[in-house]
């Protein structure tokens, strides 16, 4: 999303990107973002928990104020639970070292599967269509 959102603001619109993976959305640089340390998937709060959604929400769109520098991301201060223990599975090695986290190494650079697709977004962003050049 930060690789659309840097091509949708080269065009004027302002962006901002919502994560729960701190060090993804760092690697991919979006113009503006923020960050919640909820379980991946619950980005815009706790399901079935409207306060809360709406007050992730405002701070989430407060953030197109306050963030001033190219690349920030700004943390919200919510707790998903009042202790971790929901990271266990997700981010921590289990009792054998074995981790859960079946996400993959991120790169500062983009990676491609070959080629092809590095030439293909060198001549332009080819999932940009929507947008006039």
């Amino acid at each position: 999303m930060g690789l659309i959102a840097r091509e949708v603001e080269s065009r004027g619109i302002p962006t901002l990107s919502m994560s729960s993976a701190y060090s993804i959305t760092a690697a991919v640089n979006p113009p503006r973002a923020v960050y919640l340390d909820y379980p991946l998937g619950h980005t815009a709060g706790k399901p079935n928990d409207h306060e809360n959604q709406r007050s992730i929400m405002r701070d989430t769109l407060r953030a197109f104020e306050d963030i001033d520098s190219p690349g920030a991301i700004r943390t919200l201060e919510y707790e998903w639970s009042s202790d971790h223990s929901w990271k266990d599975s997700v981010m921590r090695p289990d009792k054998s070292g074995a981790s859960s986290d079946a996400r993959v190494e991120r790169y500062a650079t983009p990676q491609y599967q070959d080629s092809d697709d590095e030439t293909l977004v060198e001549e332009g962003c080819p999932t940009c269509v929507f947008l006039e050049n």
